[in-house]
């Protein structure tokens, strides 16, 4: 049969006589026939394959395989053997000096047949060891995007553990050597197709191993910033780029750029190089990586570099404004760097010729690319003469050329100035060098790491945050007897008014040191805050005790009176109160204690403590918990199980109580109804609060921790047995017991603290919990307002009709997250998120209590969160607070704040002392106070103007040689800079605790 086939095809019929016979032989080749004859078609169609000079004997030969394939597998696999595939991948197939360019194409054809087969790990692994030696032989785009799709195809075949980086930089070197050898359209769209496939499988590998990116990216920058090369590395490299996440580029940055072995010749080559990269037209963030790389250089004030490299490219940048598939990534490079060239006007003058002509093409294209490029060009134009007037002969013509575009405002010309000049660097750099930096564009303040003192400065951040707490505190009067406190309200109305981008903690921390702290050393940022609130509230009381004495003298008015009888701020702000009860399990005894809280410490439950699936409703009620009733059986002996709750098993005959449970507010579409999963849940009815009506709120992953199963957990029966017996007092002997933990009052700010450090007794040290815990944005929380004896609650709840009477469901919004990075709580890094939470009723609420939103911006979830890094403030959002664990397995949430959301649930003491606490605009500050941050500020203007002066100066003098900038001396300035992630501050940055290293 082989030989019949054989002659068709090589006869010169014509092909659709061809045709007809091939489909004869092929019919045939679907029935059952001896090994010898299956092998003879093999060969002859795998050379028809591999060798065929026209694409029909190809294509023939192909149909050949799969009809093989399909109706004589055992055949196939004997044939597509091990050793075979070896020999066409290293000697390749055809006479010498014309072999086949298609046996990549022939394997992945091949393979689909023999992936059940015996031998089919042994091809893998053939595959895994071959691909790599092919890409170290540099092959050409075509042969490469064969390789990508065959391995995308066939991940199994994809090199694993240090053959998997290895292939990763070695398939980024081959990028590097790609080039497009025809000018032609189709050509070109055929490379770029190619290139897309090969840098799409660096992608499918960086998402599935994420250990792969870094080490790619180091060799990427090899390859652009190499100097030995004669030929520049091609543009393709963009392509790798673009899928890089993000959130690495600060890390990224960082490193490059304080790296002392690359030389100032080697980063301004690549950055050259990445310049170019904006010509690629798949590009995507290319100019976010640009424009980053470049901020990184001027925050370590390697200006020679930039002056360079801006000189040099400009003009190439602003070419690339004609080509509406690269126009938006090049606008942006060239706003940045002509406005942040702001000591010299020579940038901007090189494009003046080239101004005209650009305005008036983009003008004739007439799109919603170009008109937009156009309205963005005029503001740059303006911005630069306004920063370097007194040249109207060269700028009548750009003046004459965007006179019918729109001109900006002062205000905005100077904000545009202000914000991108190398001597004023915006929030995302400002932790590298505060004296060079501005405040952040977010308005928020840094502090200062004066040492492993971040576990303070985001303890600091989050009170500061807790506006209600903020408020009163720059509240208090002066000569409260309170120095704690006092220079707490100092630190307080220096993070509100002060112009710097960071200030220094250095009082507040020496005042508020934990004695047994070491100094320098990393600390548990849950044991300061408890160890913080309790100073300021002790102090407070005693204060009272001072009032009590002067009241005694009668010489204190009435409203001071008033003003010492009341709680402690501490106690208002974050005091709690929980009721324990433990009920002897012989007798039935049941005894209760009351006592305070500023914080929960939430343990984690057992492994074998499953989430339950919660379904697809958008109102979750976890795990039914809460004030739990004592309900005495009919007799002793039933009393065999626990029927406190129901979550636990019931004995045949227990009555189980109808519990107020935990629930974590979803969000749903507007329109759709939330509707409880049950029905005794008491609160507020989520479908009347806008707040609430949205979809995109994320829910605790299956088989994942989140607060309300931890809270859950807090709060369920606890069984006193063998050594740990409870001394009932009614039986006089130790006995058996249950212990339970209700809730009798919420506090307006609910600290939670995630017990995730446990000691380890065979290392001698604190371990981590690195169990990654989803937050709800918002809680609901079962509260036990009026508790009553437990008898009286024993007949009350034989009354069905009022069971969880005596409670109310408080409603609590996030408004912090201190994260902690690191394995253990000696070491690693603390940062946090945060918001302000306003209030989302206005303080003439309606009589039904109905909430009603203050602004548009409250009817959602997106009100702006801020992540506090040390020195570094930036703007955030909900979406990275919950997935910073899923990026980043070391960095998992360790204190959370929520606060009280006012309404009818609300408790009222807390709500009047909210209140008491929330001015009208803000609160006005002592003169003492007035004066010391009005005097800082001044300072810091004058230290400004004296560095920018220094700077301008000495960059004027800079001779003017092609080489000048070899000559460039390195400021020592920052050597002794005290910001928040110098090597003496232990861990500040949002580089340092993600181990970016290059």
């Amino acid at each position: 049969m082989d030989k019949i086939l054989e002659a068709v095809v090589m006869s010169s019929y014509p092909n659709n006589v061809k045709q007809g016979l091939v489909r004869r032989v092929i019919e045939a080749a679907k029935q059952p026939m001896d090994s010898e004859q299956c092998w003879s078609m093999l060969e002859l169609s795998t050379k028809l394959f591999l060798t065929g000079d026209t694409k029909y004997k190809r294509e023939i030969g192909k149909e050949v395989l799969e009809v093989y394939g399909h109706y004589h597998p055992e055949e196939f696999e004997e044939f597509f053997n091990v050793r075979f595939l070896l020999s066409l991948l290293q000697e390749g197939y055809g006479p010498l000096g014309k072999r086949s360019h298609y046996v990549l194409d022939y394997i992945q054809l091949g393979l689909q047949f023999v992936l059940e087969s015996p031998s089919a790990n042994s091809i893998f692994n053939l595959l895994k060891i071959e691909v790599l030696r092919k890409v170290c032989e540099r092959p050409s785009p075509k042969q490469c995007s064969k390789i990508s799709k065959l391995l995308t195809q066939h991940p199994q075949c994809i090199p694993m553990g240090k053959h998997q980086i290895l292939f990763c930089q070695q398939l980024i070197r081959c990028i590097g050597q790609f080039q497009c050898v025809s000018e032609g359209e189709e050509d070109i769209m055929e490379f770029l197709e190619q290139v897309n496939k090969v840098s799409g499988l660096l992608q499918r590998i960086w998402r599935t191993q994420t250990s792969a990116i870094l080490p790619s990216l180091k060799e990427l920058f090899s390859i652009i910033s190499s100097t030995e090369e004669q030929e520049a590395p091609s543009n393709a490299l963009a392509s790798v780029v673009q899928f890089v996440p993000l959130e690495l580029m600060d890390g990224v940055i960082r490193n490059l750029t304080n790296d002392d072995s690359i030389t100032d010749v080697q980063m301004m080559t690549a950055i050259s190089r990445m310049i170019d990269w904006i010509s690629w037209p798949l590009g995507k963030n290319i100019d976010k990586w640009i424009i980053a790389l470049l901020k990184g250089l001027a925050a370590v004030k390697k200006f020679s570099i930039l002056i360079e490299v801006t000189l040099s490219k400009i003009e190439k940048v602003f070419s690339k404004l004609l080509y509406p598939i690269v126009r938006e990534g090049a606008l942006s490079v060239l706003q940045y760097m002509l406005l942040s060239f702001q000591h010299s006007h020579e940038a901007f003058h090189l494009l003046l010729p080239h101004i005209p002509r650009l305005v008036a093409s983009l003008k004739k294209e007439d799109s919603n690319s170009a008109t937009s490029s156009l309205e963005q060009l005029a503001e740059l134009i303006h911005c630069m003469f306004f920063r370097f007037s007194g040249f109207p002969d060269l700028y009548e013509p750009v003046l004459e050329a965007v006179k019918a575009l729109p001109i900006p405002n002062e205000d905005r010309i100077k904000h545009l100035l202000g914000q991108n000049a190398w001597t004023s660097q915006k929030n995302e750099l400002a932790c590298f060098y505060p004296r060079l930096a501005s405040k952040s564009e977010t308005g928020k303040i840094g502090l200062i790491n004066l040492g492993n003192t971040c576990y303070m400065n985001s303890i600091i951040q989050s009170l500061f945050m807790a506006s209600d707490f903020r408020h009163s505190v720059l509240n208090l009067a002066e000569g409260t007897s309170q120095p704690l406190m006092t220079k707490l309200q100092w630190l307080f109305a220096f993070l509100e008014h002060s112009q710097r981008p960071a200030i220094s903690p250095e009082s507040f921390l020496s005042a508020s040191w934990p004695p047994w702290f070491t100094p320098g050393a990393q600390q548990d940022c849950s044991e300061y805050l408890k160890y913080l609130l309790d100073r300021l509230h002790e102090e407070e009381k005693t204060g009272k005790r001072i009032y009590q004495k002067l009241k005694e003298s009668s010489f204190m008015s009435q409203a001071i009176e008033q003003h010492y009888l009341n709680k402690t701020l501490i106690e208002k702000m974050f005091g709690g109160k929980m009721m324990t009860k433990i009920r002897c399990l012989k007798c039935l005894n049941v005894s209760s204690r009351e006592e305070a809280f500023t914080d929960l410490s939430l343990a984690f439950p057992p492994p074998d403590r499953h989430v339950l699936s919660t379904g697809s409703t958008s109102v979750l009620p976890v795990e039914e918990i809460g004030p739990q009733f004592i309900e005495p059986p009919g007799t002793p002996s039933q009393i065999t199980g626990s029927p406190w709750i129901r979550r636990k098993p019931h004995v045949s005959g227990d009555r189980a109580a109808n519990i107020v449970p935990v629930e974590t507010l979803g969000f749903q579409e507007p329109g759709n109804q939330a509707t409880p999963l049950n029905s005794n849940a008491v609160g507020m009815d989520s479908t009347k609060d806008p707040l609430l009506a949205f979809g995109e709120q994320t829910c605790s992953p299956k088989d994942s921790r989140s607060v309300p199963d931890l809270i859950n957990y807090f709060l369920s029966p606890e069984k006193l047995t063998a050594e740990n017996k409870y001394h009932c007092e009614k039986c006089a002997s130790l006995q058996d017991a249950e212990k339970v933990a209700e809730l009798t009052e919420g506090p307006h700010y609910l600290i939670l603290t995630l017990l995730r450090f446990s000691f380890d007794p065979r290392t001698m040290r604190r371990k981590k919990i690195l169990d990654n815990v989803s937050i709800p944005l918002v809680l609901k929380l079962p509260v036990l307002v009026a508790p009553e004896d437990s008898e009286d609650v024993w007949q009350r709840r034989k009354d069905r009709a009022a069971p969880s009477s005596s409670f109310v469901s408080i409603i609590y919004d996030l408004c912090s997250v201190v994260v902690h990075s690191g394995i253990s709580s000696e070491s690693g890094h603390y940062y946090c998120y945060s918001r302000e939470c306003s209030d989302t009723v206005t303080h003439g609420q309606p009589r039904d209590g109905t909430p009603k939103p203050t602004s548009d911006k409250q009817l959602d979830f997106e009100i702006q969160w801020y992540l506090f890094n040390d020195t570094r403030v930036s703007f955030s959002s909900f979406e990275s607070v919950s997935n910073v664990t899923s990026f980043f397995p070391k960095d998992t949430a360790y204190v959370l704040f929520y606060r009280q959301r006012p309404g009818r649930q609300s408790c009222p003491m807390h709500m009047a002392g909210a209140e008491s606490s929330r001015p009208h605009g803000e609160p006005s500050l002592n003169k003492d106070l007035m004066e010391a941050i009005s005097k800082d500020n001044i300072l810091y203007l004058q230290e400004q103007e004296k560095e920018a002066r220094n700077r301008a100066a000495y960059i004027s003098a800079l001779p003017k040689s092609p080489l000048w900038w070899r000559d460039f001396d390195r400021d020592k300035d920052d050597d002794s800079s005290s910001g928040g992630c110098s090597p003496a501050a232990g861990g500040g940055g949002s580089g340092s605790f993600h181990g970016l290293v290059f």
